[in-house]
């Protein structure tokens, strides 16, 4: 069975999920190698990616991985949402020890993942995060090979919808008008 990040409670409908209450996991400060932990997270394999969008649920806000936040994403050993390197980021949630040792022993690396190895590992932990049924995957590859992927950091995200903000004109939508000057 695949290790599980990120399953909390609040992103679900349905209570009781693997990883408990987010609110119990958050941290005031994160890891000394967060930002190396943030970016292994972001470079997972992506397994089944979901068109959808959400938000912060401590928030409430958008966050650089609001499209598509419950994607499905794994290194082989371990499994978790699109969006929980933006709660380690942000929230510094608590991660097992048992994975830090994983990613700090891969050197902060995604590894390629052995497609037949790794199926029936998959096939068994889905139905743990809610996917009644997991034997629509099958990949056609016979491995998993780490590509890059453009993910926006933060920083970017942060400044688009500032950026964003400050060019929004005042009043009714309906009303054609000038954006305000900086």
């Amino acid at each position: 069975m695949l290790g599980l990040l990120g399953f909390y409670d609040e992103l679900d409908t349905r209570s009781g999920r693997p990883n408990g209450s987010i609110r119990d996991a958050v941290r005031s400060v994160g890891e000394p190698d967060e930002a190396n932990l943030v970016a292994y997270l972001d470079a997972g394999h992506v397994l089944i990616d979901v068109m959808e969008g959400g938000h912060d649920v401590i928030t409430g806000s958008a966050h650089r991985h609001s499209p598509g936040c419950s994607s499905l994403v794994t290194d082989g050993a371990w499994l978790w949402r699109q969006d929980f390197p933006h709660y380690v980021e942000t929230h510094h949630v608590s991660l097992p020890d048992v994975f830090l040792e994983h990613v700090r022993s891969l050197n902060y690396r995604i590894p390629t993942v052995t497609v037949a190895q790794f199926a029936p590992h998959y096939d068994e932990t889905m139905p743990l995060v809610g996917w009644a049924s997991a034997s629509p995957w099958r990949s056609t590859a016979t491995t998993l090979v780490p590509e890059p992927r453009a993910v926006t950091s933060k920083a970017q995200f942060d400044a688009a919808v500032l950026a964003q903000d400050r060019n929004r004109p005042y009043g009714s939508w309906g009303k054609r008008r000038k954006p305000r000057k900086a």
